[in-house]
């Protein structure tokens, strides 16, 4: 269930953040509103996750994927320079998520 709701939270806070690069600076109401809600849903849904998953291995997926995601979106929908170095960044963000899941089994 915490990776469930783990998924959720990033899904949640990649919805925000996307909704936040449409707000203009806050300035523009439904994708501020849309900002708002996402990241309010996004850190509720963290805050549960943290009741069955360590602290350190839940924030790294959901700062890491979250962070893979953006970049991802930005290029692929959102018009951003794509470049061999950026995709190599968000490989390395993946595979150090993965390591420190790795790392922290037991």
């Amino acid at each position: 269930m915490g990776y469930g709701l783990l998924a959720a939270a990033i899904a949640a806070e990649v919805a925000g953040t996307t909704a936040m690069k449409y707000s203009d600076g806050f300035t523009r109401f439904w994708p501020s509103l849309l900002t708002v809600v996402g990241y309010g849903i996004a850190f509720s849904l963290l805050a549960q996750t943290l009741k069955t998953l360590e602290v350190g291995t839940a924030y790294a997926i959901w700062a890491g994927v979250g962070t893979a995601a953006i970049a991802a979106i930005g290029m692929i929908f959102l018009g951003e320079s794509t470049s061999l170095v950026k995709v190599a960044g968000i490989l390395l963000v993946i595979a150090g998520v993965v390591v420190l899941n790795v790392g922290g089994a037991h």
